[in-house]
């Protein structure tokens, strides 16, 4: 190959490399959007459950009492997600800590933290801990996703909340940024202020 050749082929991978770079700052905002995440599903797209394991044995699905959370509320919690069971196909809540006051229902108004995992590899993809702030919503508006307006009913001031959010009632085929299509989330969610 001659010396233009070359050349070429270094401008090339420069500017490979050049596209990959967003050239933005880290969002102080989880993936999939700023103020009204967790983002509702991608207008147009039917989310669908995640593909069954084509090899090895299938396991159990998992129950809310497999995932350990540990931490206090208001504090960011750590979350193990188990080998030994497989994600579950349908929402899973369980009140780590019940908190007090009137029940949030449809139309509450909500403040909350949150730590979201993913199933599938494990990984702490964002919290709100610490930000500043925490998160405002109003539930069963639509504005956040399904297994959040589903899952968060009931939950009260003072309470933290597990919820396992299978794709369906989270971000489906679509997926939504660093989150992979067809991908459970396991949410940690704190109840600092519920209103209506």
């Amino acid at each position: 190959m001659g010396k233009a050749g070359i050349i070429v082929l270094g401008v090339a991978a420069a500017l490979s490399l050049a596209a990959c770079s967003t050239g933005e700052e880290p969002s102080s905002y989880p993936p999939g959007g700023g103020p009204t995440y967790p983002a509702p599903n991608p207008a147009g797209v039917t989310p669908s459950a995640a593909a069954a394991p084509t090899s090895g044995t299938q396991l159990k699905p998992c129950t809310a009492d497999d995932v350990k959370v540990t931490g206090a509320f208001g504090a960011k919690p750590t979350v193990t997600i188990p080998d030994t069971c497989s994600a579950p196909s349908t929402l899973l809540v369980k009140d780590l800590e019940p908190g007090r006051g009137a029940a949030a229902k449809d139309g509450s108004k909500l403040v909350v933290n949150y730590d979201l995992y993913t199933w599938s590899d494990k990984v702490d993809q964002q919290n709100s801990f610490g930000a500043g702030g925490g998160f405002p919503l109003t539930l069963g508006t639509g504005s956040v996703i399904q297994g959040w307006d589903e899952g968060l009913v009931g939950i009260r001031q003072g309470g933290r909340r597990l919820l396992i959010v299978p794709p369906d009632k989270g971000y489906g085929a679509a997926g939504n940024q660093s989150i992979k299509p067809g991908e459970t989330l396991v949410f940690v969610v704190d109840a600092d202020q519920v209103t209506g």
